[in-house]
């Protein structure tokens, strides 16, 4: 799913460590990329964007971005070099392929170049080591997030736009667990099953037909009781806000991200506390460590951040080394046993992947494709892990609507699938456990 709040901002910078905040930063790197190509001054716009590439912490799009710049003032050294990182990241340019982009013609010829259009086709190459657990029979949901009840063993699925919480259990029976309160879009859901509650937002997406055009722009956290799907309590988000995504601290608190206005939230009370410090431009999923002090907040344009809620300092995965993972385009992201789990749908091609990290939270050391390319992915969104695995929404209906959630000319919506993927050997006592009692 490409967030129309996300989509609009994936080349946003960050922070820096002046007093600007990451919105202004990028503004006025923008401004000075515009001027240059309005001025026809090449030269001008390569400096700005080699700035906004590093302050992306060097993501695959901006490193791309980059090469095509060097491309354009004639460097072909640099533009075949950072063209290659691009690939080495494991992405494509479909663009490119198609001998579409014409900027880089003059290095069709080139044995360099021709290598890494191979790399690219060896990156769209399909791969799925997951299977369907099964279909969301209803095409007109607009599957986003998902979470798990333990007590009743079925699945909590939020709509955007049919504006609800569905339940559904793991033979593919539906019911309505609660509708949005406002009539808005629902987006994020975590259940906190000890404390007898779930967690979901809602948000009237800018520009969106299924939501009152009087209330775009506005956003708001909302509890229900997990045993009736009574409302409970409604937190009104702050003006111009999209709270899309969510996690829970180890006590059920929740976090939530503004995928809009690049705030990360804490519930206090009836209240929002924010707790960032203008670092993040698209915060996505949160997810929290065992330790129940970090927390690791993906922003879709700058990578992984890893956050001590205590101090509230910060750093960013893998900044600094040599770029081996794309960790841009995360929307969902989730800590299982020394990995993050992420799918991926702002990479190209969207994939959902495992990241391995070190010990001292600081560098991610492998990486595991579950699954990338494939007919039946589409837009990837949010899963939840389950025992032995991994449960996530494929094939969800955001690649078949427009900017104002309308159904694009020519498109028809196929029921989404709730993928599994095995996290852990089927060999082991625990896995064989809990396979019984398991869909």
């Amino acid at each position: 799913m490409a967030k129309p709040f996300v989509t609009a901002l994936v080349l946003l910078g960050i922070f820096s460590q002046s007093s600007k905040t990451a919105l202004e930063e990028f503004a006025q790197l923008r401004n000075e990329a515009d001027l240059a190509r309005a001025s026809g001054d090449v030269r001008a716009r390569l400096h700005a964007i080699l700035k906004i590439e590093k302050l992306l912490n060097d993501a695959p799009d901006a490193i791309e971005a980059a090469a095509q710049a060097y491309a354009e003032v004639g460097d072909t050294h640099h533009a075949l070099d950072f063209l290659s990182q691009f690939a080495e990241l494991g992405q494509v340019d479909d663009r490119l392929l198609r001998g579409e982009n014409k900027t880089f013609a003059p290095l069709e010829k080139l044995p360099e170049y021709k290598s890494i259009l191979k790399r690219f086709a060896s990156n769209k190459v399909a791969l799925s080591r997951s299977d369907t657990a099964l279909y969301l029979q209803d095409q007109g949901l607009l599957a986003e997030d998902i979470d798990y009840d333990p007590r009743s063993r079925s699945f909590l699925i939020t709509s955007v736009l049919e504006k609800k919480i569905i339940r559904v259990t793991p033979e593919g029976k539906t019911t309505d667990f609660a509708q949005s309160p406002s009539h808005w879009p629902v987006l994020a859901v975590k259940v906190d099953a000890s404390h007898n509650l779930v967690w979901a937002t809602e948000v009237a997406i800018d520009g969106f037909a299924v939501a009152p055009k009087f209330d775009w722009g506005r956003s708001a956290v909302l509890c229900f009781d997990l045993s009736t799907g009574a409302l409970r309590q409604r937190i009104e988000g702050p003006a111009h806000s999209a709270l899309g995504d969510m996690a829970l601290t180890r006590a059920g608190g929740p976090i939530v991200s503004d995928g809009d206005g690049g705030g990360i939230y804490r519930v206090s009370g009836d209240r929002l506390e924010r707790i960032d410090r203008g670092d993040f431009i698209s915060p996505q999923t949160p997810t929290t460590h065992p330790d129940g002090r970090h927390v690791f907040i993906p922003d879709y344009a700058r990578g992984i951040a890893v956050v001590d809620l205590a101090g509230g300092q910060l750093i960013w995965l893998n900044r600094g080394n040599v770029k081996k993972y794309a960790l841009n385009g995360i929307d969902g992201l989730y800590f299982n046993e020394g990995s993050l789990i992420a799918t991926q749908n702002g990479t190209s091609p969207e994939r959902v992947v495992r990241f391995r990290i070190n010990s001292t939270l600081t560098d991610i050391t492998s990486e595991q494709i579950i699954e990338k390319a494939t007919p039946t992915l589409g837009d990837p969104t949010h899963g939840v892990v389950v025992d032995d695995f991994f449960y996530y929404i494929a094939n969800s209906g955001w690649s078949e609507i427009d900017e104002h959630g309308n159904l694009k000319t020519g498109s028809k919506p196929t029921p989404a699938r709730i993928m599994r993927f095995r996290l852990r050997s089927p060999s082991s006592p625990k896995s064989q456990h809990q396979l019984m009692r398991m869909p």
